[in-house]
């Protein structure tokens, strides 16, 4: 029963100690911090959406994906999304970032989505779903929520 016992300490040890390699290598992923910054408008139903990713680092992200989201379904069939857009449900669409290099602004993404029912209000959210397989230890900074009314004013985020 000793001898039992002793081979499975070691048999333990010898799974940890295989494992930690793996461990090390999980540090070596590349770091970077992803944020949104723009406004959106709504007019009759209609609202737009203007906004700039930016990558505070440390590390430069190939390409990224955010999510937009709102809290009203889009208007059923097609919408007239730019390149590098998708919708991706009832009420959310995503759109790549392209190139984002560390401390610098990727290109500003520009969209425009027909709201069901014309709404007087909606929220907004958006947050990254893929970081180029990068890590973002701040997520707080890349998800935003906005309210946006219909009056045509401007919301910033």
């Amino acid at each position: 029963m000793r001898r039992m016992r002793g081979l499975a300490v070691w048999g333990a040890v010898l799974v940890w100690g295989a494992a930690a390699p793996a461990a090390v290598a999980v540090t070596d992923v590349p770091e970077a911090d992803l944020s949104y910054h723009g406004f959106a408008v709504m007019d009759r139903g209609r609202v737009e959406v203007r906004l700039s990713p930016r990558n505070h680092g440390p590390g430069d992200v190939v390409d990224a994906t955010v999510r937009l989201r709102w809290s009203v379904p889009l208007t059923a069939g097609a919408q007239r999304l730019p390149d590098g857009c998708a919708r991706t449900g009832e009420r959310s669409v995503v759109c790549r970032t392209g190139p984002l290099v560390a401390g610098g602004t990727g290109q500003r993404i520009a969209l425009g989505v027909w709201l069901r029912g014309a709404p007087t209000e909606v929220t907004l959210d958006m947050d990254t779903v893929w970081a180029g397989g990068s890590v973002d230890r701040n997520r707080g900074n890349d998800r935003q929520q906005v309210l946006v009314l219909d009056t045509g004013d401007t919301y910033a985020f």
